[in-house]
């Protein structure tokens, strides 16, 4: 069983930044993810990390803006966003996948424990 926990959402303007937090309890030796869903919108994957051995995948519209890391030592693993845009406001999802699961899966059926979700709001 794993816990998890986002935290660091917000309100920033367009071209900032912003860093989320996902705290993990429980088994903690899992393939961490961000996904992310606006408003009307299907829920998407956005990057994810292996746990041990800190490989990761990025979807190409955040590619080269957002940054997966972890800590394993305070089990959490961030997002750091960089140069935000409008089009990347909604909420922001932690999810967790067993390590068997195949790598850099992007669908969220694959993802077996979420967090609650932390809103991002990018203004124009």
């Amino acid at each position: 069983q794993v816990q998890l926990v986002e935290s660091g959402g917000g309100l920033v303007q367009a071209g900032g930044s912003l860093r989320l937090s996902c705290l993990a309890s429980g088994r903690t030796s899992y393939t961490m993810a961000w996904f992310r869903q606006a408003p009307g919108k299907e829920r998407e994957f956005v990057a994810a990390i292996r746990w041990s051995g800190g490989s990761t995948s990025y979807a190409d519209s955040v590619k080269g803006r957002f940054t997966i890391s972890r800590e394993n030592a305070k089990n959490t693993v961030y997002l750091q966003m960089n140069s935000l845009k409008p089009e990347d406001a909604a909420v922001y999802y932690c999810a967790a996948t067993p390590p068997n699961t195949g790598w850099g899966t992007r669908a969220t059926r694959d993802y077996d424990y979420w967090g609650q979700g932390t809103q991002v709001t990018v203004s124009s």
